[in-house]
């Protein structure tokens, strides 16, 4: 695993980037968003993140995985095609990364 150093904190990460939320690591928060919000080319984290960001943890925390594009899609009310303009890098990657998910395995 390695780290990397944003706003005094240190995160581990995985060989791709995302967030590992161990013991050595800090913990997700508003600091690594910060930082994958920089790393992404994102200006500014808007509500309209926030909704993305908050709906992937919470549908993660409750079934384990990243939910499917298409309900990422339903549950935000937002068009995949706005989703991809919220994080340019897509939903599996840049926005499960700045929530603080594991590397999607699936169709996110």
């Amino acid at each position: 695993m390695a780290t990397v150093e944003h706003q005094g904190k240190t995160f581990v990460v995985d060989e791709d980037g995302f967030l590992f939320e161990g013991e050595e690591g800090a913990p997700w928060g508003q600091e690594w968003v910060d930082f994958v919000r920089k790393e992404e080319g994102i200006s500014e984290v808007t509500e309209e993140h926030t909704k993305v960001i908050d709906v992937l943890r919470d549908y993660y925390e409750k079934n384990g995985i990243a939910p499917m594009v298409r309900v990422l899609s339903k549950v935000t009310g937002f068009k995949l095609k706005y989703i991809y303009e919220l994080f340019p890098s897509g939903p599996g990657k840049g926005a499960c990364k700045m929530a603080g998910l594991p590397k999607p395995t699936g169709c996110v």
